[in-house]
């Protein structure tokens, strides 16, 4: 059993959340444009890829990270 006090917070936070969120657009959304044979397009969201994860680096860094202070963690 994991102990409560010791547990990161898997990445419950609304940095992580916004990191995942715009990555999975981007790969999502390049995907469709390989498909579509539109390589501009497909590095256009490799850098959406990157800035992901970016602003959510950016967020943790600012407090929204699972232990900054503006994360108030939710009860399960």
């Amino acid at each position: 059993m994991s102990n409560p006090i010791a547990d990161p917070g898997h990445g419950h936070s609304p940095a992580a959340w916004t990191a995942v969120v715009i990555m999975l657009l981007a790969v999502a959304l390049g995907t469709v444009f390989f498909c579509f044979n539109m390589p501009i397009l497909v590095w256009a969201c490799v850098g959406l890829l990157v800035v992901g994860a970016l602003v959510g680096w950016i967020m943790a860094k600012a407090g929204y990270g699972v232990n900054g202070p503006k994360y108030t963690p939710k009860a399960h």
